[in-house]
């Protein structure tokens, strides 16, 4: 009796110890591959909107999402220095933090492509339709207005994509159904213009002072290029310029900090799966990362690389 004993108690403890040892490696196994997962090159850690997948996410370097948030037609994003993030919602825009808590809020009429942080707490905010640039408080109150439309005009679904408020207090706006950039006073005077074939989407004014512009699909040849304060263009991407990558509808943009620049090639109206959703290139357009995930995201519209150190998000001028 006690020998059978025993050797029940053996079997019981070698069967925990396996048991064990199965647990124990089954949290060791890693999350199981994203079969549509397609990366090259050194991959970053980001936040991105979703277009039309209705969604906001922060990505790991391994290019795994690490947290998401559902939303409207996002096309502007930021991740704030508290690590809240601020995007527009198709109709206004939403500071959210981590625990997917809303601490700011605007709701408009009018579709909303733009928002951004100013460093005075403000959030600027673009209305498209309604031709309007705002400032508003963290109230939710509107404490600047500009009217680019008179009022009761309505410009409709393409006047503008994204916008900015410089540091000089001026206004760069993508008019993207125009197909020109232009800056503007806080008056509303057009102080520079800037023609964009193929209908810019967003525009982002560099340190060196020239403007970094990704235009659309509306003329099918989609495109990136950077002009002088003089509106020459001193540096460009064409559409079918990266060996093996077609560029479709350029939206979001970042020129980092070595020079390199990142892309967000938007793959709606059909051409979903044929290109990467985001790409980055050196100065002299090599190809260094290129990310696409046709599993979980549709169409990518803005991207802000999360682990560089540049001190112009401070001043909500990164992308």
């Amino acid at each position: 009796m006690k020998k059978f004993s025993t050797a029940i108690l053996k079997s019981i403890g070698l069967s925990c110890i396996l048991a064990l040892v199965s647990i124990t490696a089954l949290a060791q196994t890693p999350p199981t591959p994203n079969p549509n997962l397609k990366q090259t090159g050194k991959g970053h850690a980001f936040a991105a909107t979703d277009y039309t997948g209705n969604k906001v996410f922060v990505v790991n370097a391994s290019g795994a999402v690490e947290w998401e948030y559902k939303t409207g037609t996002c096309n502007d994003i930021w991740v704030l220095p508290n690590g809240n993030l601020l995007f527009n919602t198709g109709h206004g825009a939403l500071e959210v933090n981590r625990a997917k808590e809303v601490v700011f809020s605007y709701e408009s009429k009018s579709e909303v492509y733009a928002c951004q942080r100013l460093t005075n707490g403000n959030t600027f905010i673009a209305e498209c339709n309604a031709g309007r640039l705002l400032e508003v408080d963290p109230k939710g109150t509107v404490v600047f207005e500009l009217r680019l439309l008179p009022e009761g005009k309505d410009g409709g679904h393409i006047y503008m994509r994204n916008a900015r408020k410089l540091p000089n207090g001026n206004y760069l706006v993508a008019h993207y159904g125009e197909e020109m950039v232009r800056e503007y006073a806080p008056t509303g005077k057009t102080v520079a213009e800037i023609p964009a074939v193929g209908g810019p989407h967003s525009a982002v004014r560099l340190e060196n002072g020239n403007t970094l512009i990704a235009c659309g699909d509306y003329k099918k040849a989609a495109r990136v290029f950077e002009a002088d304060p003089s509106g020459k263009t001193v540096w460009e991407i064409t559409h079918d310029e990266l060996p093996g990558i077609s560029l479709k509808f350029m939206t979001g943009l970042q020129r980092l900090p070595n020079g390199n620049t990142v892309l967000t090639n938007w793959v709606g109206h059909g051409e979903f799966g044929k290109a990467p959703h985001i790409i980055e290139v050196t100065p002299d357009k090599k190809v260094v990362w290129t990310y696409q995930d046709d599993e979980t995201m549709k169409t990518i519209s803005s991207i802000q690389v999360l682990d560089v150190q540049d001190s112009r998000l401070l001043q909500g001028l990164m992308h």
